[in-house]
Parts: structure tokens; C-alpha cells; sequence
């Protein structure tokens, strides 16, 4: 199976280039599933359920999110009845939404996508080790269980993503980073079989500050007083993530590679 996982889509920009690359993708690289984190989709900040519906409509089968999942409050009574959309799985009880789901491709194989976020330098919410633990006790990979899980880690730290890779090593098909918005150069298969990636990047404008207009970005830090709000850079993006390939006997990797298509960064296909 053939499984892509594109990085933090930001703002216009990053939504206009799935709408003009990613159907390309699909069909170039005969994709099973598609994962797409949606986070930032909403100018920056959050999503809404209309651009859910426009990332559905590129040809994403699942969007998930982070820690700006709440930033639009008109996701809050939505997310409960859009299986597809997924928020980090290590939120408090109660939290609306879902971190974690089992679906169908279209050749009738069971992929599970779930996401946690990280404790690192970001908001100290429940154990995301712990989280990912349970979930994974109820379905496992391969004959049975799973044909192919994607782990989905959403932090700020590179070496809490690493251990979350070594930690699943063997037991789900690709743990893969969001939120730094910085492709990384190290996807590789860990010595059990799982595909990892410390950070899929974004799809935005790479003429930015992770993909924020720089003179606010920079004013910030320069200056330390409040100044602009910051906002999407609107310029042409480049589309990036990580496609891994599974055997479909056990649900393990074969062949990880980086995508990178659009304006800026040089143009990447997986071998």
C-alpha cells in the first residue's frame, strides 16, 4: 500500500497548492490514502469545516490537526460528526473530536491514522506515550489488526518525536513530525520497519517565517513589543510531505521518501 502524509497546510497558499499538486500526486504515484495536517488552513490559525470540505475535495481521505485545532470555534460542534478529522488523542476526556480512526481505502484495505501532541515546549496535556499505548493495544498491525497505521506527532521538540519513533518502531508503518513546519532530511526506515520522519513541513509559502509574512515575524523578535498580528505569507508554496510504502503482508515499510512540489524548495519525488 501507498500512503502519503503531507505536512501543516498553511493558509491560501498552502490550500491552493493541494488543490493544483495534490491530485498530480495521487495519480503519479498511484496513492491507497492520503493524510493531510490541517491545522493552520484557516489564515494561519486553525480550521473551519468548509476547508475540511476543500481538502476532502484535493483528495485527502484524513485531516489531522494540533494544537490550534480550537483556534475557530465553529469547528467545536462540527468535529464530533467528521470521523475524517482527527485532534491530538492526548487532549483531556471530554474534549470534542477524536484522536484516532480506523478507514477504509478504496481497495478495501483498513489504514488507522492517530495523532498525539507533544508535551515538549507545548501545552502540558496528558501523557502522549501513554495515549498512543492504548490505542494501539486495541488494533495491531498486520494480519487481523491493521494493514497500515500512521502515528502522527505533533511537537516541538525533534527528540520527543524520535523517541516516539524508536518507542513504535515495529508496531505501526510511519511515525511522522508536524508542527515545525521544516521539512526534515531524515526519513528512514527504523531498524523494526516502521518509516519515520522528524518533521513533514509544511505546505505554505517557504518565503516566510514558517510560513508567516516576515516583517511581522521579525519585528517580533527584533524589537520584543507588540506589533502586527502575524499572517500567512500568500506567495506561491510548495506542497511537502513523506510517502511511505507497506508490505502488504505485514503492514511494515519498504520504501520512504520525501515529496516536495511547488514554488521554492527543490522539487523532490519519492524514488
Amino acid at each position: 500500500m501507498r500512503i502519503l502524509f503531507l505536512g501543516d497546510v498553511l493558509g491560501r497558499s498552502g490550500r491552493d497548492i493541494l488543490a493544483a499538486r495534490l491530485p498530480e500526486a495521487r495519480r503519479r504515484l498511484e496513492l491507497d490514502f492520503v493524510v493531510v495536517n490541517g491545522e493552520n488552513a484557516a489564515h494561519g490559525f486553525g480550521i473551519t469545516p468548509k476547508i475540511c470540505e476543500e481538502l476532502y475535495a484535493c483528495g485527502a481521505d484524513v485531516v489531522t490537526l494540533g494544537n490550534h485545532s480550537w483556534d475557530q470555534r465553529e469547528i467545536m460542534p462540527y468535529i464530533d460528526g467528521d470521523a475524517r478529522l482527527l485532534r491530538p488523542l492526548n487532549y483531556p476526556a471530554g474534549t470534542p473530536g477524536k484522536g484516532v480512526g480506523v478507514y477504509r481505502t478504496a481497495r478495501g484495505r483498513k489504514v488507522m491514522v492517530l495523532q498525539v501532541m507533544g508535551r515538549l515546549f507545548m501545552d502540558p496535556l496528558d501523557d502522549p506515550f501513554a495515549a498512543a499505548e492504548r490505542e494501539l493495544a486495541k488494533v495491531h498491525l498486520g494480519p487481523g489488526g491493521a494493514d497500515a497505521i500512521v502515528l502522527d506527532v505533533h511537537a516541538e521538540a525533534t527528540s520527543e518525536k524520535m523517541a516516539m519513533g524508536h518507542v513504535f518502531d515495529g508496531r505501526v508503518s510511519l511515525v511522522v513530525g508536524t508542527h515545525s513546519h521544516i521539512p526534515t532530511a531524515d526519513a528512514q526506515i527504523l531498524p523494526c520497519g516502521t518509516a519515520y520522519q522528524t518533521d513533514a513541513g509544511m505546505c505554505g509559502d517557504y518565503d516566510s517565517v514558517i510560513g508567516m509574512r516576515k516583517d511581522a515575524a521579525i519585528f517580533k523578535y527584533v524589537r520584543k513589543i507588540p506589533g502586527e498580528r502575524l499572517s500567512p505569507a500568500e506567495g506561491p508554496a510548495t506542497m511537502c510531505g513523506v510517502m511511505v510504502e507497506t508490505d502488504d503482508r505485514t503492514g511494515l515499510a519498504v520504501r520512504v521518501g520525501a515529496l516536495r512540489l511547488g514554488a521554492r524548495l527543490a522539487e523532490a519525488w519519492p524514488e
